[in-house]
């Protein structure tokens, strides 16, 4: 029995495919949504943005809030927003899934996020997540 799910929203459509899929087959299990914005470097915009931010801490939670404000709604219309907690984490998204999957029975991820150039630049995220992860994982499309 599934008791509890984490879903990595990214803010794109199959993003919230994956969370509306989650809340459907595990309905009465505990699901997390977790965000991951990138780490400092010059690399990445995102990143760059945190790193020049004066607390950290405090622009992550706003580069989430608009991610888990729509996994919120998407909670709601189901009778599920109290059921809905929210993590956000710093860092690369493969490793910052894969390291918290172990607190969880499963995973469940959209196919794909982002635009295309994040795309190409990080790679295909759910199939790294499904080919390390140590609980199985349901890519949602």
């Amino acid at each position: 029995m599934v008791s509890r799910v984490l879903v990595p929203m990214d803010g794109s459509e199959m993003s919230e495919f994956a969370l509306e899929h989650a809340l459907e087959i595990h309905p009465d299990a505990d699901v997390t949504v977790l965000h991951v914005v990138g780490e400092p470097s010059a690399m990445f915009g995102q990143a760059t943005e945190l790193a020049l931010a004066d607390d950290v801490e405090e622009a992550m939670d706003e580069h989430a809030r608009a991610v888990f404000d729509r996994a919120t709604e998407l909670a709601a219309a189901v009778g599920r927003a109290d059921d809905l907690e929210t993590e956000v984490a710093l860092g690369h998204p493969v490793r910052a899934i894969v390291n918290r999957a172990d607190d969880y029975d499963t995973v469940v991820i959209g196919s794909h996020g982002g635009t295309l150039a994040e795309r190409l630049f990080v790679g295909n995220v759910a199939e790294k997540v499904f080919r390390r992860s140590p609980v199985p994982v349901t890519v949602v499309r």
